[in-house]
């Protein structure tokens, strides 16, 4: 078994410092790292200190970047941001005006756009219970609100 040797708080720092450097990162995230370098609760919650007043993390930067980066790129909705910002241990606070960011009328669009996507790759199916079934879970698993989807298709039914 090969056996790992902690490194010291200067060494961990200064990998910290590299690994927030490189992307925005939680307070979770970093938390974890440091551990991984063998470095005590006391020595961690030092150095996520220094991290933070050297402003290499900011939680509220971090959770405004990662909802509008998986809004625009992987086109979640709130309900999945929220959850995944949760699991990150970001507070309400920041998960709150991370969403805020997120602007309602590119939200919209993006759901209308994903629906009509759905509803494109399901014209082989028959069946028009199964494709609403289909398209209705889909948004719901990318994480759009229950209230939207349900909108979706009073507003426009898929054929």
């Amino acid at each position: 078994m090969i056996r790992r040797t902690a490194l010291s708080l200067e060494q961990a720092l200064q990998k910290a410092r590299h690994y927030c450097g490189y992307q925005e990162r939680c307070h979770f995230e970093v938390q974890e790292k440091l551990y991984s370098y063998g470095l005590r609760k006391k020595d961690v919650e030092q150095a996520l200190a220094t991290l933070i007043e050297e402003n290499y993390l900011n939680e509220e930067r971090f959770a405004i970047q990662y909802a509008g980066g998986h809004f625009r790129l992987k086109r979640w909705g709130r309900v999945r941001i929220r959850y995944e910002l949760k699991q990150r241990q970001v507070s309400e606070y920041c998960i709150k005006k991370a969403l805020a960011t997120i602007d309602e009328a590119e939200y919209e669009n993006t759901l209308n756009r994903l629906a009509e996507e759905k509803v494109a790759s399901l014209a082989g199916e028959p069946n028009l219970f199964v494709r609403k079934q289909k398209l209705k879970e889909y948004l719901l698993r990318k994480g759009y609100e229950q209230d939207r989807v349900n909108a979706y298709f009073a507003a426009c039914p898929p054929h």
